[in-house]
């Protein structure tokens, strides 16, 4: 509530009807004396250090001189305005050249037993503010920096740009945001509560922190992070791409696939631009190292399956894959460059390791085809042609421990079926219905071993 000043001559009234009238300067109450009040004891004697009350019933007091105080601090606690009344619910403003000063002036809040507010938080008016030992509120970061209130001295919460308090250009709290070039400044987040969102994690460290509906990377000082973030910090070295994190300019961690420049620290790449896929956290999607892949590493992402390398990066082209934990393995196809990277279905063209281009065929699963597909041969997706040269040859695939199924299949790959053909040395070959070999010049054979299937070279 604001306090009302009284005119020079209700005040008058109001101190001296306080104590009744006087009748000489020996009686007990106020006098005024070459205008300033004073106040007599019955004994005649100045009152000093003292409150005293007036007919208004407010509390006035005297100073070490014995004048009633105005305009000045009472046991640095109180203060009084220029009527001698104790200010309450009140603010007051004291011009000062002090570095605490806020454009000329510090600023301090009266509760209402007339104490000044000190060394604690405090609502005013809807808005917190904060008051250091002295009183004073104050503006910029404050308590011990893990909160932030701006030039008028309201606390700040949700996202603010602001310089870091350790920084040069921070001076003692008085900053606000805008003061700085963007250089100099960057975001902060504060809770409703006002606090500094600042990580749980060992110094230089950062972690991700979800504020609605994203995905936000801070640093131990709980700065926002943007672009690739060494989750271990700066000033640790990364061992892989598993050691970083991608968040967009805004701060958001980007989902879905990007193509990006790779990490500076991080060697291995060609320094161009690769592709990425980030999950909601910003974490990039890591697989095996060459040769390690297994059909677990295989993922789907928006309905189409895709391979990782331990760069980050998809794969591209014929590759090597085990099956689960076995030693067995077989061939899947991803697409024929970085920008069409998706597992390959059905019989296409590709070019394998040693830049020769060869049919392949693969299942709905992405395996390349063991057997007989439309009549041709596969083995591991891979069509099995002859050398040159050849016109008919038997391919062993393996059917069992020690066991094949010997198929008979032309310079093409073709399988012969129910049918007796004769190589160029003049061997005699004789199939079944389903292209396997049952005789060799007239004489019945087993699932014996023949050729190996040309294996699949692979990237």
């Amino acid at each position: 509530m604001k306090n009302k000043g009284l005119t020079t001559a209700a005040l008058a009234v109001a101190l001296v009807l306080g104590a009744g009238t006087m009748t000489s300067l020996a009686a007990e109450g106020w006098s005024k004396q070459n205008n300033v009040w004073v106040y007599y004891d019955s004994q005649g004697q100045l009152v000093r250090d003292e409150w005293k009350k007036g007919a208004d019933d407010q509390w006035r007091y005297l100073n070490g001189n014995g004048q009633m105080a105005v305009n000045e601090w009472v046991d640095d606690v109180y203060y009084l305005d220029e009527n001698g009344l104790m200010i309450a619910n009140k603010w007051l403003r004291i011009a000062s050249d002090d570095e605490e000063a806020v454009n000329g002036y510090l600023w301090y809040y009266f509760g209402s037993s007339g104490k000044v507010t000190d060394d604690q938080w405090k609502k005013i008016d809807g808005n917190w503010y904060y008051f250091d030992s002295n009183g004073v509120m104050q503006t910029g970061w404050v308590d011990d920096d893990m909160y932030y209130c701006d030039a008028s001295g309201a606390m700040k919460t949700g996202w603010q740009k602001l310089i870091p308090p350790d920084e040069e250009d921070y001076d003692d709290g008085k900053v606000s945001p805008g003061d700085a070039d963007d250089d100099d400044t960057v975001w902060f987040y504060f809770s409703a509560n006002g606090k500094k969102y600042v990580p749980d994690t060992t110094a230089g460290e950062c972690a991700t922190h979800k504020i609605g509906d994203d995905y936000y990377c801070f640093d131990s000082d709980g700065e926002m992070q943007t672009g690739w973030v060494n989750m271990k910090g700066e000033n640790s070295r990364p061992e892989s791409i598993n050691d970083y994190k991608y968040f967009g300019p805004d701060g958001r961690a980007k989902k879905g696939w990007i193509a990006l420049y790779p990490p500076d620290d991080l060697s291995g790449y060609e320094g161009e631009v690769e592709w990425f896929y980030f999950s909601k956290d910003g974490t990039p999607q890591v697989g095996p190292a060459k040769g390690e892949a297994t059909t677990s590493d295989i993922i789907k992402i928006d309905g189409e399956s895709y391979l990782f390398n331990e760069m980050g990066n998809p794969v591209y082209g014929l590759q090597k894959v085990y099956k689960g934990s076995s030693e067995d393995y077989t061939s899947y196809a991803f697409g024929s460059n970085r920008a069409d990277c998706m597992m390959t279905k059905g019989k296409t063209r590709l070019e394998e390791g040693d830049g020769t281009v060869t049919e392949f065929y693969f299942l709905e699963n992405g395996q390349g085809v063991i057997g007989v597909r439309n009549g041709y041969l596969y083995y591991k997706g891979k069509l099995q042609k002859l050398d040159s040269g050849m016109k008919y040859d038997v391919v062993s695939i393996p059917a069992g421990t020690d066991s094949y199924d010997n198929y008979v299949v032309s310079s093409s790959g073709k399988v012969m079926k129910s049918t007796t053909v004769k190589n160029a040395d003049g061997t005699k070959y004789k199939t079944n219905s389903s292209g396997i070999l049952t005789e060799v010049d007239d004489e019945a054979v087993g699932k014996g071993h023949y050729e190996n299937p040309i294996e699949p070279v692979y990237y």
